[in-house]
C-alpha cells in the first residue's frame, strides 16, 4: 500500500492550496485516508480524515469551514482543500492509512498516540508554506 502526497506550495495568508492524495497499485475505494501535518519543530499532528463510501469528512477545530476532505474513487486520489490558509497552517501534509484497513481507523486521526499505531502507510510529505 504506497501513497503519494503532492500539490503543496507558497501561498500567501487567506490563499488556497489543493492537496491531492493518490494511490500506487491499489484502490483506495475501501480506504479510510487521514490528511496529517507537521509544522517545524513541531509534533505531528492529524488534520483530517474520511472514510470509504462517505462523502463527509472529520476536521480538527482549528481547520473547520476552512479545509475539505473529499475523495473521488474514479480517480482514485483523496483531496484536502485548503482555504483561508493561516500562518500557522505551515507545515509537511501527510496523508496515511491502514493497511490492514482498519474498519474504525478515522476514529484515531486525532491522537498521535492512536495514529502513530494504526495509521500504517504513509506517503511523503508535501510542503506547505503560508506567508507574506
Amino acid at each position: 500500500v504506497q501513497l503519494q502526497a503532492f500539490g503543496g506550495g507558497e501561498v500567501q495568508p487567506g490563499g488556497s492550496l489543493r492537496l491531492s492524495c493518490a494511490a500506487a497499485g491499489f484502490r483506495l475505494d475501501n480506504y479510510h485516508i487521514g490528511w496529517f501535518r507537521q509544522a517545524p519543530g513541531k509534533e505531528r499532528q492529524g488534520v483530517s480524515c474520511i472514510s470509504p463510501r462517505i462523502s463527509s469528512g472529520h476536521y480538527i477545530d482549528s481547520v473547520k469551514g476552512r479545509f475539505t476532505i473529499s475523495r473521488d474513487d474514479a480517480a482514485n486520489t483523496v483531496y484536502l482543500e485548503m482555504t483561508s490558509l493561516k500562518p500557522e497552517d505551515t507545515g509537511v501534509y501527510y496523508c496515511a492509512t491502514d493497511h490492514f484497513q482498519r474498519s474504525d481507523l478515522c476514529r484515531y486521526y486525532r491522537s498521535s498516540s492512536y495514529f502513530r499505531r494504526y495509521f500504517t502507510s504513509w506517503g511523503q510529505g508535501t510542503q506547505v508554506t503560508v506567508s507574506s
